[in-house]
């Protein structure tokens, strides 16, 4: 008994293909998994595109969890590399500056408490992320970017980092924030002099940090408003 050969995008009849499909019936038309097959391309040696694609959302469950997801973890699932990691990625983050860009009014920080709950998501996230909410001078929020992903040292994070998205986007404060996979969001000695650095560059670069929030399991720690760092 010999072995059948995987079916491949070109052994699929040219109108099925999610490529065809998309130019001519528009991209609404086409599935999760097709339109993530025609980002990644090719598929692997068993695996055609789609099937690769429909692979990737179960062991990602779906669309939130590869939004969230880094190009390490990508990396992790058979038959995704640099490349088809980057092109992603690449989706994703075009995804969400546009969701951002979109006429919709600004959120307004009024409190640690708003700014925590636009970060719900690093609750549940098993690496570390260091995230900074860019805001304008009436407080709302213009943007949430993703500086570090990974195993993250905080006593070597550069402070200069911290600051470049706000330095490009023109944003007058920040709010910095950062998950403990562990789920206990207290703040280590660590966390504590990097809120101190942030602080102090702050002064010199004249744009406002306005908090450090530290997100655990349904539970966040805000410096503002739990310690005396923000009070000089």
């Amino acid at each position: 008994m010999t072995n059948s050969k995987p079916l491949t995008i070109q052994d699929i009849p040219a109108n099925e293909r999610p490529r065809e499909r998309l130019l001519q019936h528009g991209p609404a038309s086409l599935t999760n998994a097709e339109l993530i097959a025609i980002l990644l391309r090719t598929g692997t040696a068993q695996e055609n595109a789609i099937q690769l694609a429909t692979r990737l959302l179960a062991q990602t469950d779906g669309l939130a969890g590869l939004a969230t997801i880094s190009a390490t973890q990508i990396k992790e699932i058979h038959g995704l590399g640099d490349a088809k990691a980057a092109q992603l990625l690449a989706a994703v983050e075009l995804g969400r500056r546009l969701a951002s860009s979109m006429g919709t009014p600004r959120i307004c920080i009024q409190s640690a408490a708003d700014a925590a709950n636009l970060l719900t998501d690093m609750s549940y996230l098993k690496q570390e992320q260091i995230r900074v909410i860019l805001l304008d001078t009436a407080n709302q929020v213009m943007a949430i970017r993703t500086i570090y992903t990974g195993t993250v040292n905080v006593s070597i994070v550069r402070i200069s980092e911290l600051f470049r998205e706000a330095i490009i986007e023109n944003s007058p404060a920040i709010i910095l924030a950062h998950n403990h996979p562990s789920g206990n969001p207290s703040p280590s000695p660590e966390d504590v002099a990097l809120t101190r650095e942030l602080i102090a560059a702050s002064k010199l670069l004249d744009i406002a940090v306005l908090d450090h929030l530290i997100i655990g399991h349904q539970r966040w720690y805000s410096f503002q408003k739990s310690s005396s760092l923000f009070d000089a």
